[in-house]
Formats: C-alpha cells, structure tokens, sequence
C-alpha cells in the first residue's frame, strides 16, 4: 500500500474560474493561494486554502479536455482527491504492484511544479485519486 501523509487537495470541476473562486472566498473564508495554467492537464486551476486544507478549482480550456469531458457529462462537481506522498514514483510502483489501474504510469508536473500522477477511479470506488509529492 502507499503511505499517504494527508489529503493534499480536493480538485473541483468549474465552468467559471472567477465565479467560483468568489464564491469559495466568499462562502468558506477561502484565500487564493495559487493560479495557473497546466496547459498538458487542459486545465486552468485555482488553489485556495480553507483553513488548513486546499481546495483546487479546475475550469477546461477547450470541451475536448479530462475536465471539459467531465464538464459535459457530470457538470460542475468534485473531480478528484489529491493525497499527498513521500515519492509519487514509488507510489505509483507500489499501486501497479496492487493491481491498480493507473492513469498515469510516471510522474508528471502539476500545480506549483509539483509531481502528480492519476489513478483511475475504477480502481477507487469510482473516485479519480491523485497522488502528489510536494518533495
């Protein structure tokens, strides 16, 4: 198994990035941390911090994207749990090891630089799993 040592972030799909970082500011006291584009994710994201935890708000650049897909079908909603790891690497050696269906085989840049790798949500009770090393 892997050694999570916390749940990173919780990554919501949004259709307006500016809408919903007012409203998380203005709802839940939340502090934008973060803003950026991940161009190879087709995503442009949001990290607010609530507290002690994250947030990450994910609006698609194009339909034609994970998040755009996930947009069109489910609308807006959770997408994914992000757990943080020592070693995404590792993690991910250990998960195949399980028999896990993974999104991605290596490690690739997400957010603030950071090594991220997906997890399909079949293998998690329907719930897309991200692990991320902050190093």
């Amino acid at each position: 198994h892997v050694e999570a040592r916390s749940i990173h972030h919780v990554g919501v799909a949004v259709a307006d990035l500016d809408a919903a970082v007012r409203t998380y500011e203005r709802l839940f006291g939340g502090r934008l941390e973060h803003r950026e584009l991940v161009d190879d994710q087709g995503v442009e994201a949001a990290s607010l911090r609530v507290g002690d935890s994250r947030v990450e708000l994910l609006a698609a650049l194009e339909e034609d994207t994970p998040v755009g897909r996930f947009l069109a079908k489910r609308g807006e909603g959770m997408h994914h749990i992000a757990y943080e790891v020592g070693d995404v690497a590792a993690a991910l050696e250990r998960l195949a090891a399980e028999g896990v269906e993974l999104i991605d085989t290596r490690p690739r840049r997400g957010m603030f630089g950071l090594e991220v790798a997906f997890v399909h949500p079949d293998s998690v009770h329907g719930v897309l799993s991200e692990v991320v090393s902050v190093g």
